[in-house]
């Protein structure tokens, strides 16, 4: 069936199917992270062993992202998106039955492999569902669904935790892939099956790359980085594995794992870069925010999801418009209109202090939502652009890989700023506290208190430890701000509107 055959109730119905789905697997990317402490004490895991409740999942999701393409192929798209759909409500349901920690991990893993497929494959078929002059409008549909979800994971996810329970989390994907799966019965189109035979070879070595580099980012800042000789061990391996893969699929051409001259499109090319840094900057800033507000400013856990929710909204706003602009003004334009907006918001929150009124917090907040949906949907709409369409579940695939694995090296290194600045700006404050420091003693008297009592070194540490916080959080959000800045010289790169016939 091609694209230009479907009626505009077919097309309704098709989105309403495959963004079921993409939702309801992206909202399980960050959903479960206000529940962690209450897994933890229901389960009787250590701190080390949660934390494994997101690694399985993100590593699991990493290694079978590429596949996508491959499974395509060999099952036609219906098929294969019914099978992730099945396989993921049943392991949610599951991780929400679990009793032990080897459970919860064992059933996340499976989350992963099946959930890997849905955001790309949703991708896929809005790609070659909507016609060329409405593609702009199903990109902007589909990025709602993909940004939007991360940033009110938490707040939804704080809800279902004090109201119901941590188990919610995951039950809440049982009724949505159920409705999904009906959908998307009756009205996903199928796509002809090709034989294709699975490249073992190129699997397995591209499952060490991603699987050693999703472990690393996810516990370098706990072991210590390259103080710990597992993480060197396991970067050498990655490393390696990455360049024996691409050496491998050269060598293999189209009997590949995956078809490695995608990247030879500029466009798709320039396009995966950039989602992988914005994702950079989006899930550091998600990550960051909800932490101080609730560490510094003592905001409860569901009022700092609804203080962020003010981005969700203002993303869906931009999306929306840039859907109805593209086509007619130049996709570099829009995008770079997005980044300034992005840059713009994430600088301002560099001027945090521990005084902020919630106008100092949304206002950021809002500036950087709209620009990351100004940048998002040209930005996935220009990478396909000059693709031909019998790609486009491959290109998904290695798309959300970029961005997924963008997201996972933003959040490992505004975690590692983060930690380290807290320590640098705790022993450079920390030196202007002595007992010649005549302001000191100044302030110390407006406190009622002098330096030899006994209260003053737990109130000095109070207040040097949430200073040296907020600038580690400002430094952290200065790093993000930069992340943005250096899409600009990629804007150049990319060709015409992005708009032009695909091949």
């Amino acid at each position: 069936m091609s694209e230009t055959a479907f009626s505009p109730r077919q097309r309704l119905l098709i989105t309403i199917a495959v963004m079921s789905a993409t939702v309801m697997q992206v909202l399980d990317t960050t959903i479960v992270n206000v529940a962690l402490p209450h897994m933890q004490g229901q389960l009787g895991a250590t701190r080390d062993q949660i934390a494994w409740v997101l690694t399985s999942y993100l590593v699991s999701s990493g290694i079978f992202m590429p596949l996508t393409g491959f499974f395509t192929d060999r099952l036609g798209q219906r098929r294969y998106l019914m099978l992730s759909i099945g396989g993921f409500v049943i392991s949610s349901a599951l991780c929400g039955l679990s009793t032990n920690i080897f459970e919860i991990v064992l059933f996340r893993l499976a989350q992963g492999v099946f959930g890997a497929a849905l955001v790309p494959l949703s991708q896929s078929i809005m790609v070659n569902t909507y016609p060329l002059e409405e593609r702009g409008r199903a990109m902007a549909i589909w990025g709602m669904g993909v940004m939007v979800g991360p940033i009110l994971g938490p707040t939804l996810g704080g809800y279902l935790t004090e109201v119901l329970s941590w188990r919610w989390t995951f039950f809440i994907n049982v009724p949505v892939g159920i409705l999904a799966m009906a959908l998307a019965i009756r009205v996903v189109p199928d796509t002809e099956r090709r034989e294709r035979k699975l490249d073992w070879t190129g699997f397995a070595l591209i499952a060490l790359a991603i699987g050693t580099l999703q472990y690393i980012l996810d516990r370098g800042n706990e072991v210590g980085w390259f103080t710990s000789n597992t993480i060197v061990f396991l970067t050498v391996a990655s490393i390696l594995s990455f360049a024996a893969f691409i050496d491998h699929a050269v060598r293999k051409g189209d009997a590949a794992l995956f078809r490695i001259g995608l990247f030879r499109d500029r466009n798709f090319a320039t396009a995966s870069l950039m989602i992988a840094v914005m994702g950079l900057g989006l899930f550091g800033a998600a990550l960051l925010q909800p932490e101080m507000l609730e560490d510094l400013l003592n905001y409860p856990a569901l009022t700092a999801g609804l203080v962020m929710a003010p981005r969700g909204l203002a993303s869906m706003l931009s999306m929306q418009i840039v859907g109805r602009l593209i086509g007619k003004v130049d996709a570099r334009l829009l995008i770079g209109t997005g980044v300034v907006l992005a840059t713009v918001g994430s600088w301002l929150m560099t001027w945090y202090n521990l005084q902020i009124d919630l106008f100092w917090v949304i206002a950021p907040v809002l500036l950087q939502g709209l620009g990351l949906g100004l940048i998002f949907v040209p930005m996935s709409t220009i990478a396909f652009s000059t693709l031909p369409p019998r790609d486009s579940a491959e290109a998904a695939g290695m798309f959300s890989l970029m961005r997924t694995i963008g997201s996972s090296i933003g959040i490992s290194i505004v975690t590692t700023v983060l930690t380290q600045h807290t320590q640098i700006a705790w022993n450079q404050l920390g030196g202007h506290i002595s007992t010649t420091n005549a302001a000191l003693h100044q302030y110390l008297h407006q406190l009622g208190l002098r330096l030899h009592d006994a209260a003053t070194p737990h109130v000095l540490g109070q207040i040097l430890a949430q200073q040296a916080n907020m600038v580690a959080f400002n430094d952290s959000f200065m790093f993000i701000t930069w992340s943005f800045i250096v899409m600009f010289p990629l804007l150049l790169i990319l060709r015409g509107s992005g708009l032009k016939t695909r091949k």
